[in-house]
């Protein structure tokens, strides 16, 4: 296996990989600085493709504040697209195997039924639609790709849910969180291993991917697990969308049918529960 480069190292989840490609001891995956690996800046990346010929790449580089995007339309759309158009082009040139990760808010998701990677593209949101256009550049560029969507992303590390909780309920008595939007917690670490896995298979089953953890949980449902998990006192209220507005839609139902991934890599995914006690145990150290 040949050179794994990671863009978006400084990420949560790029974080999550050097973790395992430490804990495991993995020699041949490198994680350059933004300013070295900038996917906005297609002399920069052939420079590294150039150096190191990487066999992957992955691309955990992403414009994820869903709200924010909303206003900055053309930051989301450069990195969420033209990021991605960028790599795919330094991919295909390089004869290197593309691993993109996306999201669930590619879906409209106004069905509660799994939804499957054949299952049609159709976001409500700024974040979703920039995402959904990086997967179609990738598509149309390279023929060598994994896209691994996945959902409501946590870990120890970065900004993400479970650390708002945790720091909302040291310093509010009583919160209020959406119930009836419904998807799946993923924490971070699980999907590292996974695409590390996809990697070290040497598969070339190459197409979309769904990923996240096991089980389906309302926002509401994964605060309650993470105060029950950290003993953390505080009033946690039901409301509904309507009641706590946002400045970007979200689907209200967004859980992936994860059969594809687990048949091709004989892989067990975690249940959302278990994986978020590994997380806070370790947060609470």
């Amino acid at each position: 296996m040949g050179i794994t480069i990671v863009f978006g190292a400084s990420g949560q989840l790029g974080h999550c990989l050097k973790l395992i490609v430490e804990r495991e001891n993995i020699s041949n995956v490198l994680f350059p600085s933004e300013e070295v690996a900038n996917i906005l800046d297609p002399d920069k990346i052939e420079a590294l493709f150039s150096q190191y010929q990487p066999s992957h790449i992955i691309n955990c580089a992403a414009y994820t504040a869903v709200d924010k995007a909303e206003d900055d339309i053309d930051m989301a759309r450069k990195i969420n697209k033209d990021g991605a158009f960028n790599l795919a082009n330094a991919c295909k040139a390089h004869n290197a195997t593309f691993i993109h990760v996306s999201t669930d808010f590619v879906f409209e998701g106004n069905a509660p039924r799994l939804l499957t990677e054949e299952d049609e593209a159709n976001p409500v949101n700024i974040y979703g639609l920039t995402k959904l256009e990086g997967e179609q550049d990738i598509i149309k560029i390279t023929n060598k790709y994994f896209i691994v969507r996945t959902s409501w992303l946590y870990s120890e590390f970065g900004n993400n849910f479970v650390k708002t909780m945790l720091k909302l309920g040291c310093e509010r008595d009583e919160l209020k969180v959406i119930a009836d939007q419904i998807g799946t917690p993923t924490y971070g670490v699980d999907l590292a291993i996974v695409i590390l896995k996809i990697i070290a298979s040497g598969k070339t089953t190459y197409g979309i991917y769904h990923y996240s953890n096991e089980g389906v949980a309302s926002w509401y449902d994964f605060a309650k697990a993470v105060f029950d998990l950290s003993a953390t006192k505080v009033n946690l209220l039901p409301v509904d969308t309507a009641a706590y507005v946002t400045r970007a839609v979200r689907p209200a139902f967004s859980v992936m049918d994860k059969s594809k991934i687990k048949h091709e890599f004989g892989i067990t995914i975690p249940y959302w529960r278990d994986s978020l006690a590994k997380c806070i145990h370790i947060l609470s150290k």
